[in-house]
């Protein structure tokens, strides 16, 4: 990743440019997709004090099914653990001034939670299209069949050699990967490279509210 926070180009089969690379025609699309806010909600889900300040707070009720994930109208909420969620802006022209978020931890505080922002430790990929379960077989030890991953589902696991968090958002064949901005580059080349055989097309960066 650059300076200006884009990526490299890194090869015929693993740029970063629009464009469709490998054979034709292509069966997977993939994008970068922008985070603007990504927090980290901490809390017990058995203090109800708890959950009814972030719902109050967030719009959603935070998920409590394992790997499950929950959507508002401006958040959406993905399940971490027993008592962690990541917490980030359905759009990514919602922008939080440091203000709001502070006004936030305050009030999960209050309520026996906590609050970390981490906007800036993750990059987001988009995988979609026919082949887009494959791409990420490849590269990961998740069953990704629609029986398997539903819409509304995510994980944590490894794409590659590097810890991904990966969201199913709806019942079409698209797939959120999120991965350590120190590891950008790596995981973009990952997908790049397990989608050349089915050919791709690269596209500018696109929403997944």
């Amino acid at each position: 990743m650059s300076d200006d926070g884009t990526l490299r180009p890194f090869g015929a089969f693993d740029s970063a440019a629009p464009g469709h690379y490998g054979v034709s025609p292509g069966a997977v699309t993939l994008a970068e997709i922008p985070i603007s806010v990504a927090w980290n909600v901490q809390g017990d889900p058995l203090h109800p004090a708890f959950l009814a300040e972030a719902k109050r707070r967030f719009g959603l009720a935070l998920p409590l099914v394992p790997n499950t994930t929950a959507r508002g109208p401006a958040w959406k909420a993905l399940w971490l653990g027993p008592k962690s969620w990541l917490l980030m802006a359905g759009d990514e022209t919602v922008i939080v001034p440091p203000a709001g978020f502070d006004a936030q931890r305050d009030a999960l505080n209050a309520a026996g939670g906590a609050l970390f922002d981490l906007s800036a430790s993750r990059v987001a990929f988009m995988v979609k299209g026919l082949r887009a379960a494959a791409v990420l077989a490849k590269n990961c030890p998740l069953d990704f069949h629609p029986r398997a991953f539903l819409a509304g589902n995510c994980a944590q696991s490894l794409l590659g050699h590097i810890n991904a968090l990966i969201e199913r958002p709806d019942a079409t064949p698209t797939f959120v990967v999120m991965v350590p901005r120190s590891f950008a580059q790596d995981g973009w080349r990952q997908l790049c490279r397990s989608s050349a055989q089915y050919g791709y097309d690269v596209v500018v960066p696109v929403s997944m509210s």
